[in-house]
């Protein structure tokens, strides 16, 4: 990882206040850099940017290498001329989501993807010469899954939407034959899905490139499973644990701990390490080559998992009954440091984490991370505590799985994480004071690199929560209001970077 002190903000693309429901790569997008250079943060921090599956969770897509057709920004589309502009007004008029209300996701994202096809349909009719030949360039070099992707979108949505393994056999099971045919009769649906993914990437490209200019790189986030009903499960079920007819034999999770008797039930197919490892991990060697054409570094979620996980049956209601096995973490490393040569990692490696792990993360010195939201609870988690800190390490107030500060300190902290706080930080006279404490004990700390959540930036409370892990619905659908990134905010935040040593600009000048 860069060795400067840097700073950033975590928010993902779906927060952002977009026209029509959901956060996308249009205006705001825009418009969020612009405040993170003025506040003088070198990292924008998204979640995963594939199209999400149940729950609305990006943790859990339907692809590991397709983009979310809802971050399109169709206001986009208008000004390249691929669908008329009343066409956008009108549908944004009839979708707007009240300021600070939770976005419907899913309502939102299929409103807009007729509109989106419509566009695809208009681009593949129209196109000129430049155009075509990035698109063919597009096609070429994402081969390995965007062909693929395109009929499970297909598919899954002649039979209406259900799991792949629902699918009449001979689809489900991926007979040749059967594809084949489909592949004729469906050709315009299939170059529509392929167009629209091409619409994705071009216009990331462009907000990546609008990040570069302002000095903002943008750092990603791979989960360490893939959801059953997806179309890597569906392509490649040779490399995950299924029987026969395509089911589960064993599913991911986690144990027993002190936050739940019965642990978490992930319910994801684990992989087939063996299957992998003798094809050279070719399928992890092209998800991380697609990631690393997205974002300038990555986050490795549940970084636990490469080194051993838990395997549960997949008949187990629960995770109670499950067991460790190990995982071929250093030789994969190994292979995708020959591939990609220094790996831009960030290790997720929070909760319980065993001498093994940290040996792993540190043989290829990738960064660790640190949440200050769970360091006042005792001795034992004094380590989330900047004076355990070693520089190469991401310091956090909380992450997208917690509450807000704000929220936390109200609802959530308890008489001894409050007494702690007051003793480490500062005394806490009235609630709002502790997000700038803890924002400031995050930017001083050793830590090469702090994050801040956007909610920490706007002092927001348990409304704004993104996610509670323990919920399976109502995450995901927070967004800032328009108007709310305040010049004076800006200031605030550029000043403590000036104070803590992150300022990018003074740091060039003394190259200089």
């Amino acid at each position: 990882m860069n060795q400067e002190r840097m700073s950033g903000v975590l928010l993902h693309v779906t927060s952002l206040p977009s026209r029509g429901g959901v956060g996308d790569f249009g205006p705001a997008a825009y418009a969020f850099v612009d405040f993170l250079a003025a506040a003088k943060q070198r990292v924008w921090q998204v979640l995963p940017l594939n199209p999400p599956g149940y729950g609305s969770s990006p943790y859990s897509a339907v692809s590991a290498f397709a983009g979310n057709p809802a971050l399109i920004s169709l206001e986009r589309l208008a000004e390249e001329g691929w669908i008329a502009a009343e066409r956008v007004e009108e549908w944004a008029r009839l979708d707007e989501t009240p300021a600070l209300q939770t976005a419907n996701l899913v309502a939102a994202a299929g409103r807009k993807q007729p509109l989106i096809e419509e566009a695809a349909g208009n681009f593949l009719d129209r196109a000129g010469d430049a155009e075509r030949t990035r698109f063919q360039s597009f096609c070429q070099e994402n081969m390995s899954w965007l062909p693929d992707y395109a009929s499970f979108n297909v598919l899954r949505r002649r039979f209406g939407d259900v799991s792949w393994n629902e699918w009449p056999e001979e689809f489900a099971l991926r007979k040749h034959d059967t594809l084949a045919v489909m592949l004729t009769e469906q050709g315009r649906e299939l170059a529509v899905e392929q167009a629209v993914q091409f619409f994705f990437d071009e216009q990331w490209r462009a907000l990546r490139a609008y990040c570069t200019e302002r000095k903002v790189q943008i750092l990603g986030d791979v989960a360490i499973f893939v959801n059953y009903n997806s179309a890597e499960v569906w392509t490649h079920p040779e490399l995950f644990e299924l029987d026969e007819k395509g089911g589960m034999v064993r599913v991911s999770g986690v144990p027993p701990d002190y936050y739940s008797a019965t642990g978490q039930r992930w319910g994801n197919p684990l992989y087939r390490w063996g299957e992998m490892k003798e094809r050279g991990f070719d399928w992890w060697v092209a998800r991380i080559r697609r990631s690393l054409a997205l974002y300038d570094m990555v986050r490795l979620d549940h970084f636990r998992g490469f080194e051993a996980y838990w395997s549960i049956a997949a008949e187990e209601p629960t995770a109670i009954h499950g067991l460790w096995v190990k995982s071929p973490g250093m030789e994969l490393f190994d292979r995708l440091k020959k591939v990609f040569g220094e790996l831009p990692f960030i290790a997720e490696d929070l909760g319980l984490i065993t001498p093994e792990v940290v040996e792993l993360r540190e043989h290829f010195g990738m960064p660790g991370m640190r949440v200050l939201q769970f360091g006042f609870s005792g001795r034992g988690a004094q380590v989330y505590l900047p004076h355990q800190y070693v520089p190469n390490t991401v310091a956090y107030t909380g992450t997208h799985d917690n509450d807000t500060t704000l929220g936390w300190w109200k609802s959530g902290a308890t008489a001894v994480e409050r007494a702690h706080v007051d003793r480490y930080l500062q005394p806490i006279e009235k609630d709002e004071e502790i997000v700038g404490a803890m924002m400031r004990a995050a930017a001083r700390s050793v830590a090469r690199l702090c994050i801040f959540p956007l909610q920490d930036v706007l002092r927001l409370g348990s409304e704004a929560r993104m996610n509670t892990p323990s919920n399976r619905m109502g995450n995901w659908g927070w967004r800032y209001e328009t108007g709310a990134l305040r010049s004076e905010m800006a200031a605030e935040l550029a000043e403590l970077m000036e104070l803590t040593d992150r300022d990018w600009v003074e740091a060039e000048k003394a190259k200089g």
